[in-house]
C-alpha cells in the first residue's frame, strides 16, 4: 500500500459549481493550484450561469454533500477548508455536523448571504442556521459589507463602522473576522478590516479599476484557506490572499458579454 505524503497540503472547498468558470468550485480549485495546494471538493449546488447572470440553481441533497466531505476527509485528509455558497438551511446544517464530527481544521467561512449589490442570496431560515451553527465553528469569517451589516446590526458607511461591525461579529463565536470593503465607496473600496480579539488591522492594497471582478470573494477565501493549509497564521494568510486577488484583478479576463472573472492564471504569464 502506498504511504501518503504528508508534505502535500490539502484544501477542501465546500461550495457551488459555476458553469461559467468564474467563481465557486472552479475559482477555488484554480486558486488552490496556483498556491501549490491540492484541492478537493464537496459540491453543494449546480448553477447555470455565465458573465451575464444566473439562470438556474439546483441544490444537491444534504446527504450528497455529507458523503463528499466524508470521502475526502477519511482517505485524503484536510489541512484547511473553505465554504462558499451553501444555499439552504439543510445543507448548512449538514456541513456544520461534519465540521464537528470530523474536526475539520482551519475553517474559512465565506457567508455568501448577501451579494455586493445588497441582494439577499439566502432565505431567512438559512441565514439563521449559518449564524447559529456554522459561524461559531469558523476560524475566519469573511463577510462583505452587507453581510457584516446583517450580522452586526450596524449600518456600515465608514472605516470606523467596519471596525465596529468586526468587534460586534467576533463575540458570535468565530475566531477571527475579516470585514471586506469591496462594496464600499470611494477610498474605502477594497479596504478590509481584520479582527481576532487581540489584533485589529486595516488591510489595504492597490485599487484595481476593472469591470471584470466576478469571483473575487470566492478567490479571496480560497486563497486564505490555501495559505492556512501551507502553515501561515491567519493574518499572514489574509494578507497573502489579498495580494493574490489584487494580482488576479490586474489580469482579469474580458470574456463573455457581461462581467468577466478575475484571472487566476497570472502566475503563468510572462
Amino acid at each position: 500500500m502506498a504511504i501518503p505524503d504528508p508534505s502535500i497540503p490539502i484544501a477542501l472547498t465546500i461550495a457551488g459549481s459555476d458553469s461559467g468558470g468564474g467563481a465557486g468550485i472552479q475559482a477555488d480549485l484554480r486558486t488552490f493550484s496556483f498556491h501549490k495546494v491540492h484541492g478537493t471538493t464537496a459540491i453543494t449546488c449546480l448553477t447555470a450561469q455565465n458573465t451575464q447572470g444566473v439562470a438556474r440553481v439546483d441544490a444537491l441533497p444534504p446527504e450528497a454533500v455529507t458523503a463528499q466531505i466524508i470521502a475526502v476527509a477519511d482517505d485524503i485528509g484536510v489541512d484547511a477548508v473553505k465554504t462558499g455558497m451553501l444555499l439552504n438551511a439543510d445543507i448548512i446544517g449538514a456541513v456544520a455536523e461534519q465540521a464537528i464530527a470530523l474536526a475539520l481544521p482551519k475553517l474559512v467561512v465565506d457567508p455568501v448571504m448577501v451579494a455586493r449589490t445588497g441582494a439577499q442570496l439566502m432565505t431567512d431560515d438559512a441565514i439563521a442556521t449559518l449564524r447559529d451553527r456554522l459561524l461559531p465553528l469558523a476560524d475566519l469569517l469573511t463577510p462583505n459589507r452587507y453581510e457584516a451589516q446583517l450580522l452586526s446590526g450596524l449600518e456600515i458607511h465608514t472605516l470606523d463602522d467596519m471596525k465596529a461591525a468586526a468587534e460586534r461579529i467576533l463575540p458570535q463565536g468565530c475566531k477571527a473576522v475579516l470585514v471586506k470593503g469591496g462594496g464600499m465607496a470611494g477610498d474605502l473600496r477594497g479596504v478590509d478590516v481584520f479582527f481576532d480579539g487581540d489584533c485589529l488591522e486595516v488591510i489595504t492594497t492597490e485599487t484595481v479599476n476593472t469591470p471584470d471582478t466576478h469571483g473575487t470573494g470566492c478567490t479571496l477565501s480560497a486563497a486564505i484557506a490555501a495559505n492556512l493549509a501551507l502553515g501561515n497564521d491567519r493574518l499572514t494568510a489574509v494578507r497573502k490572499g489579498k495580494e493574490y486577488v489584487t494580482q488576479a484583478l490586474r489580469h482579469s479576463l474580458r470574456i463573455g458579454k457581461g462581467q468577466g472573472p478575475v484571472g487566476h492564471f497570472f502566475p503563468l504569464l510572462k
